[in-house]
């Protein structure tokens, strides 16, 4: 059943681009996640608030209507992930404690881990919980904290993860959990008779983690990559948020016990590549179209 889980989680995060199915360039991601690369690329580090005109001018180029695209700054900010500043009438939008370690993490795992695990030292982290029956919430909670933090399940509560993980912030943001009376955790290495390999395949959507990084070659590992994008703005943060969705469901597993042509590894060499035509040109329209204002830093608590 926990298998289950894992594999609807990553069908709904990758969904075909609508564009590779008719005329309309635009691919079929949600708003927020397009908002929120937006934000990690542009707005991260820089203490601005951007003008809300900007946005519905600059998500019209990413087929996000100008409706959707004020729904989606309501929701955010009544979730805590952006903050309102009001200049005269205008009103403009920045970021909170909260986004800013979200658009951190998602940083660090596309920049500095990556998706290809070349170096393991062959170390898991082994969890088991148990909870009452009535606690049906809190379990889905602690499955979907455990699946981005990269672990799978081998079931009977039983889940593993091919590094040693912090699961600070990972236990404490499941409400009402006790970690002292319902988790168990271990680190170490795996002994004989264990199939490394085999356990992998038990735990982990392989087929269904290489099924979404081969539809991203099939986009991007191209000469020319959705030719009718109105420019390389939006070619870039279509590719970074489908790619930051990836690494999203993506543990990192060992890449000597996956298959020799895991596709995550020409996948991420296409990412860089790309990163290296798109980035210029892509801030340079990012700076034209956006007006914002000066703003004081997200407090960490926010």
């Amino acid at each position: 059943m926990c298998v289950t889980v894992v594999k609807k989680v990553h069908n709904i995060r990758n969904r075909p681009y609508a564009g590779a199915m008719n005329e309309d360039p635009s691919p079929g991601l949600r708003p927020q996640s397009l908002m929120l690369t937006f934000l990690g690329n542009y707005v991260l580090r820089r203490d601005i608030a951007v003008f809300s005109g900007s946005f519905v001018e600059l998500f019209a180029g990413l087929g996000v209507g100008e409706h959707a695209l004020r729904s989606t700054l309501t929701r955010m900010t009544g979730r805590g992930l952006l903050a309102r500043h009001r200049q005269g009438r205008r009103m403009h939008f920045g970021l909170t404690g909260r986004s800013e370690r979200i658009l951190l993490d998602g940083e660090a795992r596309v920049w500095r881990r990556g998706a290809v695990n070349e170096d393991w030292d062959g170390q898991w982290t082994v969890l088991s919980f148990s909870m009452p029956e009535s606690w049906q919430r809190q379990r889905h909670d602690l499955r979907s904290r455990l699946m981005w933090a990269g672990f799978g399940p081998l079931g009977n509560g039983t889940w593993i993860a091919p590094s040693k993980v912090d699961l600070g912030p990972v236990l404490a943001s499941v409400e009402g959990l006790d970690p002292g009376r319902h988790v168990r955790v271990f680190h170490g290495s795996a002994g004989a008779p264990t199939d490394v390999t085999q356990m992998i395949r038990d735990a982990f959507d392989l087929d269904g983690l290489a099924a979404g990084y081969q539809e991203f070659l099939d986009r991007w590992d191209r000469p020319d990559p959705i030719p009718k994008a109105p420019h390389d703005l939006a070619r870039y943060l279509w590719m970074m948020t489908e790619w930051l969705q990836l690494v999203g469901v993506d543990p990192r597993l060992p890449v000597q016990h996956l298959p020799d042509d895991w596709p995550a590894v020409r996948a991420q060499k296409v990412l860089h590549e790309l990163r290296e035509r798109y980035d210029a040109p892509a801030r340079e329209i990012a700076d034209r179209l956006v007006e914002f204002i000066p703003v004081a830093k997200a407090a960490a608590g926010d």
